[in-house]
C-alpha cells in the first residue's frame, strides 16, 4: 500500500533533508519512524525534494510503500508518536501504486524572509538577520528578469556538472511587512541553492550596489562567479507543493 505523506519540519537542528553518514537529517529520521511502523522493515521514502542544512519546510511530501495493514488516520497518528516535535505529519493518505512524489510534482514555491529591522536573537534561525534597510523598489524591479522560463546556470553552484539548469519561474514577488521582507519564488522546479543564490543577488541590488537591470545580464552569462553571494539557509521555506 503505497501512502503519500505530507509534513513539516524545522530545519534548524539537522544537517538538511537527504540522508548522511553521521549526521542528522530530516530523512533519516522520517524512514526510522517508519521502519518501526512497517515490522522493522526498512522503508525508503522517497519526497519532492530536498532541502538544505538549516532550511524548513512548512509543506514537503513524499510517497512510501507499506507492507502492513493500517489506514490514513492511524498512518499519521503512528508517524507522528515516533518523530521528534520539530518534525509533524499533516496528512497520510492512500494514493495509487503508480504515484511518484517527486516526478509528478507540477510547482514547488519558496519562501525567503529577512530581517531589515534590529536584530533579533529569537529569530535569528528563521529569518536572515540582516538588519539594514534595503531598496524594495530596485528589488521588486530586478525580480521581475527572473519571470519566465530561463537556463538558471549562473545561479547553481554544481553548474558546471548540470547538463540541465532551464527551468521556468510563474511567480515572483517582494513585499515588506513592517521589519520583514518576504520574497516569494513559484516555479516548475527549482536546482540546488538556486533560490538562495537569486536571493543573495536580490541583496545587493537591494544594497544599490548593482542596477536592476543587471539580473538580466548576470542570467544570459551562464556564470555563477558573477551572480555574488549565496543567501544564508536560516531565511529559506519550503511553503507549496502542488501536484
Amino acid at each position: 500500500m503505497r501512502f503519500l505523506l505530507k509534513f513539516a519540519y524545522d530545519g534548524s537542528n539537522y544537517s538538511g533533508y537527504q540522508i548522511q553518514p553521521g549526521k542528522n537529517t530530516i530523512q533519516e529520521q522520517l524512514e526510522n519512524a517508519l521502519k518501526k511502523i512497517n515490522n522493522g522493515e526498512k522503508t525508503p521514502l522517497v519526497a519532492t525534494g530536498r532541502t538544505d542544512k538549516g532550511v524548513h519546510a512548512l509543506c514537503q511530501y513524499g510517497h512510501v510503500d507499506m507492507n502492513v495493514k493500517i489506514n490514513e488516520k492511524q498512518m499519521k497518528r503512528a508517524m507522528n508518536s515516533n518523530l521528534p516535535p520539530d518534525i509533524h505529519v499533516i496528512e497520510a493518505k492512500t494514493v495509487a501504486d503508480d504515484f511518484h512524489a517527486r516526478y509528478q510534482v507540477k510547482e514547488k514555491e519558496y519562501q525567503y524572509d529577512i530581517n531589515v529591522g534590529e536584530y533579533n536573537p529569537l529569530e535569528k534561525n528563521y529569518k536572515f538577520q540582516y538588519n539594514h534597510q534595503l531598496n524594495i523598489e530596485s528589488m521588486q524591479q530586478a525580480i521581475q528578469y527572473f519571470l519566465g522560463t530561463h537556463d538558471f546556470r549562473a545561479f547553481v553552484t554544481e553548474n558546471k556538472e548540470r547538463k540541465n539548469c532551464i527551468r521556468t519561474i510563474k511567480k515572483a514577488t517582494i513585499k515588506q511587512k513592517k521589519e520583514t521582507v518576504t520574497i516569494t519564488f513559484c516555479g516548475d522546479g527549482f536546482l540546488r541553492y538556486q533560490v538562495r543564490n537569486m536571493v543573495g543577488l536580490l541583496i545587493r541590488v537591494g544594497e544599490n550596489k548593482i542596477p536592476p537591470q543587471s539580473v538580466e545580464k548576470i542570467l544570459e552569462s551562464k556564470d555563477r562567479t558573477k551572480s555574488g553571494k549565496t543567501a544564508p539557509a536560516e531565511g529559506l521555506y519550503l511553503t507549496k507543493v502542488r501536484y
